[in-house]
């Protein structure tokens, strides 16, 4: 088969894993001191060969580096400019390793790396979010349920849990750093390798707590990077629905906030507006995120053991996965800090009559009614309030103490204030327990960034 410019295109790599460069050049420095150590190669050659490539690294980092599609990938673009550097002691590098086991290490360097800075970018937005809470410690909105005014809420309780859907994400995280966190070098092509080989220096060189098992399970495992994909999708998927509440909020028919000029964008044709993009759009790249773990599940789910070339397809959309996340991250901590709180219009509708419904269910509970029946007496209450299109609090107490004989004067003291102070426990609105809760986060930040 001849190979013109479509076939090289069609199955070269080079335009994305070339950022594997970083990963590939240690690896192979470690590989070879390893070789050198066991006298499978000469010191001397460890020498060429090491000073081959710290200078090639220095090439791809100034960008002198002559990049050749033809070659495929980043290990054979390395491994064929260390031959134009050194001759042919080059060959010896490859001595007791596979492309196999070779870019599986190089994978697992990156994506261990890569779940650092994301972990790290977490921390800062749940920073940001924290200082929003504290911020905003005595500002009331309505909770929402089926996005019905439900029950009163502290804004910084609702910001709170953000802050722990952010902790289940870092906590996802390290446990696929710790599934990341061994090394496939040494498995060879599948079956191990004929040298006298010592991959525990070789761990310890490149920072990995472990080595495989299983040579043909080492070189086809990519569950590590479907792990990182899956917790990426769940994030995104957390910062969507903030990326929701932040669109809602910043409408004029709430009104709650205001996004600043800097993440927001005006219309072609209507020079009122203020949209929220960096909000839509990471609403949007979740779908992304969530298409390159389908794509790397298809990719993978008819592989016969072991190395397959369909594996070369895991890279790209996994890169676009990082690279999305903790852009959006970066963004959000960003954006999150320029918000501005309109403090009238979320007091108004945390005023709202209705919403104190289930406290005056609770009012006939204390005093010794079944809730189901308080839940339906309210229930009537709110139906006759709309028909006379009022508010509960403006009904008298005749009508209620038509529907029961518990209501009494000090219904009418009811307020969002009261109702949040009565939510006194673990875990609840009231104002004691959210300055707690705030400061067992700004805890579990200290003691996760120790």
């Amino acid at each position: 088969m001849e190979w013109n410019h479509s076939n090289i295109k069609y199955t070269s790599s080079i335009e994305y894993d070339h950022r594997l460069y970083r990963q590939d050049i240690s690896a192979s420095i470690a590989h070879a001191r390893m070789l050198a150590k066991q006298q499978i190669i000469t010191d001397e050659d460890f020498r060429l060969i090491y000073d081959g490539l710290v200078s090639i690294k220095q090439e791809i980092e100034s960008g002198k580096f002559p990049w050749r599609e033809e070659l495929e990938d980043i290990h054979m673009n390395v491994e064929a400019r260390l031959f134009e550097k050194i001759g042919e002691t080059a060959g010896r590098l490859h001595t007791g390793r596979s492309r196999n086991d070779q870019i599986a290490t190089d994978i697992r360097m990156y994506t261990k790396e890569s779940i650092l800075d994301t972990i790290k970018h977490i921390k800062i937005l749940q920073k940001t979010l924290l200082d929003k809470a504290n911020e905003s410690i005595g500002i009331t909105i309505p909770g929402y349920t089926h996005m019905q005014r439900a029950q009163p809420v502290l804004l910084s309780h609702h910001l709170l849990a953000y802050f722990h859907m952010l902790q289940r994400d870092i906590t996802r995280m390290k446990n696929c750093f710790s599934q990341t966190d061994i090394m496939p070098l040494g498995s060879g092509a599948l079956a191990g390798v004929p040298y006298p080989i010592d991959r525990q220096f070789v761990a310890k060189e490149l920072e990995f707590s472990a080595i495989s098992d299983n040579s043909m399970d080492a070189v086809s495992d990519r569950d590590f990077l479907l792990e990182y994909s899956a917790s990426a999708s769940i994030c995104m998927m957390h910062l969507s629905r903030l990326s929701e509440e932040i669109i809602i909020w910043s409408t004029q028919e709430f009104g709650f906030i205001r996004i600043s000029d800097e993440f927001t964008t005006g219309s072609s044709i209507m020079p009122q507006k203020r949209n929220p993009d960096f909000a839509e759009l990471a609403r949007g790249k979740t779908g992304r995120i969530y298409g390159n773990l389908m794509g790397l599940l298809t990719i993978m789910k008819g592989l016969p053991l072991t190395y397959n070339r369909d594996m070369q397809e895991d890279k790209e959309g996994f890169f676009d996965t990082v690279d999305t996340l903790n852009n959006t991250l970066i963004v959000f901590s960003e954006m999150i800090k320029s918000i501005s709180i309109n403090t009238e219009r979320t007091k108004q509708a945390s005023e709202d009559p209705d919403i104190l419904a289930t406290d005056l269910a609770d009012y006939l509970v204390s005093r010794g009614e079944t809730f189901r029946k308080a839940h339906g007496i309210v229930a009537e209450l709110v139906r006759t309030a709309h028909a006379q299109n009022i508010g509960l609090s403006e009904l008298d107490l005749k009508q209620y103490s038509h529907l029961s004989q518990y209501f009494d004067l000090d219904i009418k003291k009811m307020t969002t204030e009261s109702s949040m102070m009565d939510r006194d426990v673990s875990g609840g609105t009231n104002p004691k327990q959210v300055k707690e809760s705030l400061n067992k986060a700004l805890e579990i930040l200290s003691e996760d960034n120790g």
